[in-house]
This record gives structure tokens, sequence and C-alpha cells, in this order.
């Protein structure tokens, strides 16, 4: 038996090559599948089965892609009802790939319909040795319960059956493989370790360590981060069957006047994919700012509206060509073009620009302890804000401005602060598009005001691994 695990940063996802000698199988595989096709030449393997957890909810699967790629089966949960060609596998179901045989486990709690994968090497004994468990049981947490409105203590409750009547059934050395690691929205707090076992897990996983069914029910449905939108969309197409890859033309360069041109039609955006002091300097007039560097896809999928065209500014076309594809790992599949040459041609052409002035750390300082009429909105999450802030801040999540923006005083300086400058000027840019005039961006967040003595160090802006809601970069 041979496993090999994929990760994607930013979305923090988890997919698995599970080997004998000849074939394998996919686990959860990403949207653009050729790393499992040259993975596999590579090992000498044929891919003959796909395995799908669940109907995940934060990107778009490959399993389609993956299929007419390779011919291999789709197996997924039968409760799931998706529309594609496929197996549907429930409890007690076996699936034999070589030597290796794969039992389905029905573990829903995170999702109605989901199920894992326990793996037994008969060639090597009869006890499980792994478990493909999607989002059921995380590294020091667990799959979060609260995405379907209304069902959050139903999928509480089943999802403490799955965990205590189930996965904890299985021997300690059983290695533990999930759909996500620290990073992910789709738990609270995920360990930066990307597998585990189920000794380990029960001796050091906070959620686990639960044990009372009411507790854990209200663990598991208050204090939840905010879920991004396309949360309640992913898993829609999913079931469905996203649109092919090949079928989607790439972004197409256009000149300044061919870009101006094209949005200013009904139903297209611009979004700006560099970093926030490029975007301050000049960009766009109405552009969103979401820097490709940070945790991309999350917020793109989370503000950006979905069934609009999306027009691209880049530095580079390399840059643009990446944005596309991380953008389609989210369902924004509309991706018609990027400015050629970039900010640069545009203001060439003579065309409008807009603009973001960027204060250093002792010039935010000075400011609000100036007179000038200010207001600090801290566009961190709850949890960060809760941790350590400016005394005097209000707290708006950057991804709520889009509709909270209404409380703020257009007549004063908006100071948007984040940890780092990056979701504080995708704040900024939502906030511009809104017609706000006197916004500046804090560069440095949080943490340059603690470097540079203003403020002690939050504690969550310093920790390493956070959830992608808590950190852009």
């Amino acid at each position: 038996m041979f496993v090999q695990q994929f990760f994607v940063r930013g979305i923090a996802h988890s997919s698995y090559l599970l080997g004998g000698g000849d074939t394998c199988a996919i686990v959860d595989p990403q949207r653009d599948v050729q790393i499992y096709i040259d993975a596999a030449e590579e090992m000498g393997m044929r891919i003959t089965h796909i395995l799908e957890t669940h109907l995940h909810a934060d990107f778009v699967s490959g399993h389609l892609d993956l299929e007419e790629e390779t011919g291999a089966r789709i197996f997924a949960p039968k409760s799931a009802r998706c529309a594609f060609r496929h197996v549907g596998v429930s409890e007690g179901d076996r699936i034999r790939v070589e030597d290796m045989t794969i039992s389905v486990v029905e573990t829903p709690g995170h999702t109605p319909e989901h199920v894992s994968y326990v793996v037994t090497d008969e060639g090597r004994g009869k006890e499980p040795v792994a478990v493909f468990c999607g989002d059921t049981l995380f590294v020091g947490d667990v799959g979060r319960p609260d995405l379907f409105p209304g069902r959050a203590e139903e999928l509480a409750e089943k999802l403490f059956h799955s965990l205590h009547a189930k996965l904890m059934k299985l021997p300690d050395f059983c290695e533990v493989y999930p759909a996500h690691g620290a990073g992910s929205l789709c738990g609270r707090a995920l360990g930066a370790k990307r597998t585990s076992t189920i000794g380990y897990e029960r001796r050091f996983n906070a959620a686990l360590a639960i044990s009372d069914r009411t507790t854990f029910i209200r663990s598991l449905t208050t204090n939840m981060p905010a879920a991004p939108d396309h949360f309640g969309r992913c898993s829609t197409i999913n079931r469905k069957g996203p649109t092919l890859t090949h079928t989607l033309p790439g972004p197409a360069p256009l000149s300044p006047a061919q870009f101006g041109a094209r949005l200013r039609r009904k139903g297209t955006v611009a979004l700006d994919i560099r970093q926030y002091d490029a975007f301050g300097g000049q960009h766009v007039p109405g552009s969103y700012n979401i820097d490709s560097g940070g945790n991309f896809a999350t917020f793109a999928g989370w503000v950006l509206p979905p069934g609009k065209d999306i027009l691209l500014v880049s530095n580079t076309d390399e840059e643009a060509a990446e944005a596309s594809q991380m953008l389609r790992r989210v369902g924004l599949d509309r991706v018609a073009g990027y400015l050629d040459g970039g900010t640069f041609a545009w203001a060439k052409e003579g065309l409008p620009t807009a603009h973001v002035p960027q204060l250093s750390t002792d010039e935010f300082h000075r400011l609000i302890n100036g007179t000038r009429p200010v207001i600090v909105c801290d566009v961190r999450a709850r949890g960060e804000f809760e941790a350590r802030h400016i005394k005097g801040a209000i707290n708006v999540p950057a991804p709520d401005l889009r509709t909270k923006y209404r409380a703020l005083d257009r007549k004063k300086t908006i100071a948007v602060v984040c940890s780092t400058g990056h979701r504080s000027s995708l704040a900024a840019s939502l906030l511009k598009q809104r017609g706000f005039e006197d916004v500046v961006n804090i560069a440095g967040g949080m943490t340059g005001y603690a470097a540079a003595g203003y403020a002690g160090e939050c504690p969550m802006c310093a920790a390493p691994h956070m959830p992608a809601m808590s950190r852009m970069a």
C-alpha cells in the first residue's frame, strides 16, 4: 500500500493517491487533475478509482475531469444523489484495489451524506491501517456541522455518533488522512500536522475530548467562524458535476481600450490581484483587490458576485493564468480576460485611476492620536479582534463590509486595518466601490503596529497556522 498526499495552499485542501502495485485510487481530487496523472505515471500505476467522501463545500472537485482523462470509475455517497455517472456507496460496501479492501463507513455530521473510506491492506494483515475521513475528523479538530441552515444541532449529534461510535473504534495505529489542514474553514481550529493516527487524535484532539453529547453539540454550534459565500454553491456544483476544465477558455489579453469597454458591460467586474501597495498606488476604478499571494481563492469565492465575467489586473501574464486556475477551484469559471501590460499600459492611455493611501504604522499612530475625525475599522475576524485590538476600533470583518458599510460615517476618515494589510486592502476596495472617498489602508496591519511598539503582539496574528478567514498572508 502506498499513499501520496497533495496539498493546495490557501484552501488547505488535501487529496490522496492510494496505490497498490499497478493501479491506484484518487481520494477527493482537486479540480486541476494533471498532478494525479503525472504522479501515477511516475509510479507506473493506472488510476482506476476516484473516491469522493462528500460533496465538498469549499472547493469544486476534479472527479469529472479525472474520469474523462483516465476512464476511472467515480465512487460517491449514495445519499448525495449525484447527477453524474457514478457508483453510489453506503455503509458496509466494499471496494477492492489489488490487495486492499476499502470499506465504506457512513460518517454524517459535517454534511448529511458524508462517508469515510477505511483501508485494510490484506497483504499485511486483517486490521484497518488507514482511514480517508474527508471532513469528519481533522488533526486536532472535527468538521463543522453548521453549514446547513436549521440543521446544525441535528448534524452535530450525527457527527458525535460518527466520531465516537465509528471512527474511534478503529485501532490506535490506524492512519488518519483528512481532506483539510490548517487554513481551512471546514473546521474551527485545525492543526498544522497534515496527517495523524486514531491514537494521536484520541489523546490530543480537543473536540474529541468532549465526551458529553450535549456539551459537544453546544461547542460545535456556537461561536463558529463565518462561512464564505461559495460554501453554499460548491456542494451543488459538485453534485451536478462541474464543467470540464478543458472546455473553459483561458483569460485573453485585453488592451486598455478593450478592457475598459468590456468592463463597462453589465455583468462584468474587475479583480486586481496585485499586492496592496501596488493597488493603493493606482488601480482601475471600481476594482476588487485580493492579493493572489494570500488566501486568494477563499476570499474570491467569498466576495465576488457569482455569475459575472471577471477581468483580471495582474503584474504578469503568468500571474493571470495562475489566478484563473485558483478561481476555478471555487467555482468562478468566468474569467474573461486580463489587462495586457497592467496598470502601466492603462495609465499610458490616459485612462482614469483610483488610489488608496497606504499609511505606515507611525503615520497611523499619529492619525488616531490627532484631532482629525477618524474611524478605525478593524476588518479581521471576530476572534482576532477579541484577542487584541486598538481602543475605540470597530470590528467589521472584511467580507461583511459589502452590506455593513452603511454603519460607517462617510464624513470621517476610514482607516482600515487587519493583521498585515491584505484583507484591509480588500476592505478598502469594497468601500471605494460604495462611494467612500476618504479611505486609508494600514500597511503592515496589527502585526506592524505591534512591531513598532504601539501595541502588544496579537496572539492570533502571530500564530503561524490559522484558519483562512483570519489570515490572508
